[in-house]
């Protein structure tokens, strides 16, 4: 009796809540990124911020400040999560 009450709720639960599509790897690189930066740490190797964000769709120039590209990055992971 409780196993068939159980997946009677579980289906009921599927059917009421969304699923969630799963994260990219491009989205969890650049949201993992974004979560180190705030926890204080400092991208020390410049090429990397931009390998993320060119892997994330973003055209970035070589010679284009930091604190802009991390900024693009953190307004793309904030549209892709709508």
């Amino acid at each position: 009796m409780r196993t068939r009450r159980g997946a009677r709720i579980k289906s009921w639960l599927r059917r009421l809540l969304p699923l969630r599509r799963p994260e990219s790897p491009e989205l969890a690189a650049a949201a993992a990124l974004l979560r180190a930066i705030d926890r204080g740490g400092i991208p020390l190797n410049p090429a990397k911020v931009n390998a993320i964000a060119r892997d994330f769709g973003l055209e970035v120039s070589p010679k284009a400040p930091l604190d802009e590209t991390i900024g693009r990055i953190r307004a793309a992971v904030s549209r892709a999560r709508r």
